[in-house]
């Protein structure tokens, strides 16, 4: 391995700017062959700095002139290189001129200004402003912005940028131009510029003071027919967050823009939100349910973030969490109320113990406020945005609801119009409340996942029952000792004949927060007449992996009487979980995988029990992924988990047909195919997943209900569930006819070949190395496209795993040669991308060698960037 970079930014380092840009008016000439870009600041000296030197961020930039306070510099009175301009000779004021000329049509990297297909826009979180002109890049810099854009009328009537328009008019050649002025000051990541020939959907926003708001969504003329749903999302969010948070829209205009290039799912630019097509556009026949959720999500989380980002932002980007777990937090919590709280909080959970505790465990593994980065790029990360939520909802758990708004109350009052810290917000909940939260500030500073062991006791004489608590945390890279976490476990105790027992530490409640402090403790129940059933965890309330021996029997009982709808799921899951880990020790020792009764069961009487409600029986339904399997694994055995996942939804397919099969008639209802209320919602999820399930006993009647269901599809939902159920099924032929069938209908939309893409590459039935090298050359996916990437490559190598860990080696190689062309292109997609190599520890001896073989192959590639080798360097072993 090569020596380490030690070319790394650390908090500790952390100073402020010597000067601060007051104002700056941009000019943006674009033309077709380049854009040239005239910036003038007005810069003020930090009181108590004493440097007249300057030192402006800037990449891949032409400079064409330079002026100082009104005088033009020759190039031998300022220094520039490929990084920065430096400037010296400043007063307490300056006044600063460049003018630069860049190219964004050969800008792949999607960072800065560039182009999608005919349209101009940009993306500058984190550091893409500096590929715009010079600037201090930094989040503490705010300066009111006054942008101008000059374009050929006829290809860009559409010139869009934050703020408010306050000029506009005609230039000579067909030329026009419209000047936007922002009244806030924000720092330079959160500016935008679109210019486009694009359909203008409106609509407006009355808010809680009587104020007149007009939202407009800009979409490409093809797709004029797919805003009303997130202009609808977009008004719900403005509401909530009045209602909420008191919290109201300040600008007379808010506007998303759909963008099919994007390296995010949407950036929050004040007033100009950007988006990616596939997180805005919506329709029935071609937007699944899921879809439409995941973009309620994101409209909501990127207007929140007007108040939890915008006016209120981050001191430097080790405090990223400050502005996105917040906001992660508050549009859950929008979702949840939306929709079904408690599958809600499932999901959330599910992508936190496949995906957060496994970035957690691994070499990349950070505090959700980091000490240190080479590449900002590479903290845009579930413990950032997904853990950083957790910890706000912990903070909400110990404060109580009351409490956390009058923190979030004086968060945002004092520190409106400022870039502050982690701990400016943890400071703002401690006054407010009173409590001591010091220790609690250890999530922010500590990395890895906390382990909660749990033991009881019951003295039946002296009806006292005992948990006895322990916790710890592993070593993770830079952090070998830790601290005990302030970990807030809400529990409950059930009695044998399934009720919830009153707490007295709760005044009679039934569910307890226990603050959990020291590495060991120990909680008393008095009165406790016969031994009970602990409920641990309700509601997943601290990200911990808690363990508790549960015997099968006392998971079926929670399963059956838990009054916490989060923790039923659980121990479902934790109950699947075993078999399929005992079926996987079955298979590695040579025996036949034969799926217990008790637990087919289990499974028939959740399909028969009409309480439920469908959203949460469709979870309860889900057997854990083969991700999750293989996450929790010491060494995962990657063919053992499929055969083993796949006997099992053989087992229940084979054995509850005929609940199965009642279930999917009972929930195919065709009157509700093209509504997406929650009901029909929840209908069509229960149908479709118990069409999954049966897919592993491909017969006849499931190929006719299949086909049946894909012909007469009304959305996409129950489209893409059938062809998805046809192409796990393992009938090829099939599943190539109802593919083709899909492609011709849906081939002009860049969306739907995205989920046509996602369904084959990740089909461990369907797709093998060489299928996904033929989609490739395939019209539908492009390289330079980061959905398309996403869509076929991502998906096959993170949920494929029998054929990406193939024992050959060939889908290490396959997935390393996109990292290395991709690297050149865009490094925020090929650093992404580079996960499933980086994990190398968890696999096999022979299939660690393969992985680490490739990591150094890419690593010896020349001119590799700053984001794909900091992964690399943490990655590889000494």
């Amino acid at each position: 391995m090569k020596e380490a970079s030690s070319n790394l930014v650390h908090l500790s380092d952390y100073q402020p700017s010597d000067f601060q840009i007051e104002s700056i008016q941009l000019i943006f000439r674009l033309f077709e062959e380049g854009a040239e870009v005239v910036s003038s600041m007005t810069l003020k000296r930090r009181k108590g700095a004493l440097v007249d030197v300057i030192k402006l961020d800037g990449e891949e930039l032409e400079l064409r002139s330079v002026k100082l306070d009104g005088k033009s510099l020759s190039p031998s009175e300022y220094s520039v290189d490929e990084e920065s301009l430096t400037l010296s000779g400043l007063g307490e004021k300056a006044e600063i001129e460049i003018s630069t000329w860049i190219k964004p049509q050969d800008n792949k990297r999607l960072e800065g200004l560039y182009k999608s297909a005919s349209m101009f826009c940009t993306q500058c979180e984190a550091e893409g402003f500096r590929r715009i002109t010079y600037y201090l890049d930094r989040p503490d810099v705010m300066a009111l912005f006054e942008t101008r854009i000059e374009a050929e009328k006829s290809r860009y009537p559409i010139l869009l940028s934050n703020g408010n328009p306050i000029d506009s008019g005609e230039l000579e050649g067909g030329r026009h131009f419209v000047t936007w002025q922002d009244p806030f000051p924000k720092p330079c990541y959160l500016f935008a510029l679109v210019a486009g020939d694009l359909h203008c959907q409106k609509d407006r926003f009355t808010t809680c003071n009587g104020r007149d708001v007009d939202l407009q969504i800009y979409v490409d003329h093809k797709n004029a027919d797919k805003c009303d749903y997130a202009l609808d999302c977009l008004k719900r969010s403005m509401t909530w967050d009045e209602q909420t948070y008191g919290r109201e829209y300040d600008l007379d205009i808010f506007m998303i823009v759909a963008v099919d290039d994007f390296n995010m799912g949407a950036m929050e630019n004040k007033g100009l939100n950007i988006f990616n097509s596939s997180c805005v556009l919506a329709k029935t026949d071609t937007t699944t349910d899921a879809g439409y959720q995941r973009i309620e999500a994101i409209v909501a989380h990127e207007y929140f973030h007007n108040w939890s980002g915008n006016r209120v932002t981050c001191r430097d980007w080790f405090q990223l969490s400050l502005k996105e777990g917040f906001t992660v937090f508050r549009d859950a919590e929008f979702s949840a109320d939306m929709n079904s709280r408690e599958v809600k909080r499932i999901e959330d959970v599910n992508l936190l113990r496949t995906a957060q505790f496994a970035e957690d465990a691994g070499p990349m593994s950070h505090p959700v406020r980091p000490a240190s980065y080479m590449e900002i790029s590479n903290f845009y990360t579930l413990t950032v945005y997904e853990k950083g939520a957790e910890l706000v909802g912990m903070l909400r758990t110990l404060l109580g609801a009351e409490s956390f708004r009058k923190g979030s109350d004086l968060y945002f009052e004092r520190h409106d119009g400022q870039a502050v810290t982690t701990d400016d917000f943890v400071a703002a909940m401690a006054e407010v409340s009173g409590r001591d939260l010091s220790q609690f500030k250890l999530w922010y500073e500590q990395s890895g996942t906390p382990q909660v062991h749990v033991r009881s006791s019951y003295d039946a004489a002296a009806q006292r029952y005992v948990l006895h608590f322990t916790q710890s945390c592993p070593p993770t890279p830079g952090q070998s000792e830790k601290q005990p976490f302030h970990i807030p476990l809400a529990l409950g105790l059930l009695a044998k004949d399934g009720t919830s027992l009153p707490l007295a530490q709760a005044n009679g409640e039934r569910t307890w927060v226990y603050e959990l402090r020291e590495a060991e403790a120990t909680v008393s129940f008095d009165g406790i007449s016969q031994e009970p059933v602990p409920s641990l965890l309700r509601g997943f309330s601290a990200p911990v992996k808690l363990s508790y021996d549960y015997s099968d029997e006392q998971l079926l009982f929670l399963m059956a009487n838990d009054i916490d709808g989060f923790n039923r799921w659980d121990a479902g899951q934790l109950l699947a979980t075993r078999v399929l880990q005992r079926l996987v020790a079955n298979i590695q020792s040579g025996e036949r995988p034969v799926a217990p009764t008790s637990f087919i069961r289990a499974f028939d009487a959740l399909l028969k029990d009409t309480r439920l409600d469908k959203a949460m029986l469709c979870k309860l339904l889900m057997l854990p992924t083969e991700s999750y399997l293989i996450e929790i694994s010491e060494v995962a055995d990657v063919d053992a988990i499929h055969e083993a996942r796949e006997s099992l939804r053989k087992a229940l397919a084979v054995n509850l047909h005929a609940s199965l099969l009642k279930v999917y008639v009972d929930n195919h209802d065709a009157d509700s195919g093209n509504r997406i209320d929650g009901e029909a919602m929840a209908k069509r999820a229960l149908k479709n997943a118990v069409l999954a399930i049966m897919s592993a006993d491909s017969g006849a009647e499931f190929t006719s209900l299949a086909e049946q269901q894909f012909a007469s599809a009304s959305c996409m939902t129950d489209s893409l569930g059938a062809l998805s159920a046809l192409v796990n099924s393992g009938q090829r032929g099939v599943a190539e006819t109802a593919l083709a069938a899909f492609y011709s209908r849906w081939e002009q939309d860049a969306q739907v070949m995205e989920q046509w893409l996602a369904v084959q590459a990740s089909s461990q039935h369907f797709a093998d190395l060489d299928k996904v090298k033929t989609l490739m050359a395939h019209r539908a996916f492009q390289l330079s496209n980061p959905n398309k990437v996403r869509s076929l490559i991502g998906m096959f190598c993170n949920q494929n795993h029998t054929h990406f860990h193939h024992v050959s080696g060939q889908g290490y190689s396959f997935l390393a040669d996109q990292v290395i062309a991709l690297d050149d292109m865009n490094p925020q997609v090929a650093s992404r991308l580079l996960t499933p190599l980086t994990r190398w520890r968890k696999y096999d001896e022979a299939r660690q060698q393969l992985m680490i073989e490739q990591l150094r192959r890419i690593y010896s590639k020349d001119k590799l960037s700053k984001d794909v080798r900091e992964l690399l360097e943490k990655s590889l072993p000494d």
